[in-house]
């Protein structure tokens, strides 16, 4: 396993190749930080109910 330069110094980092951490930093280019509550929106946008089901 290599040492990747993006760790966040914990030793423990796992980035994938987006530059997600398992931890839920981000790598922004040029540091990794928890990313802005717009952006986790942005990502986590479900997608819009459904109009054609009815309550009974």
């Amino acid at each position: 396993m290599t040492d990747d330069l993006r760790c966040c110094g914990t030793g423990t980092c796992i980035i994938n190749s987006d530059g997600q951490c398992w931890c839920g930093q981000q790598w922004d280019g040029q540091k990794m930080c928890f990313p802005e509550a717009d952006d986790i929106n942005k990502a986590g946008d479900a997608p819009a109910s459904d109009s054609s089901q009815q309550d009974v």
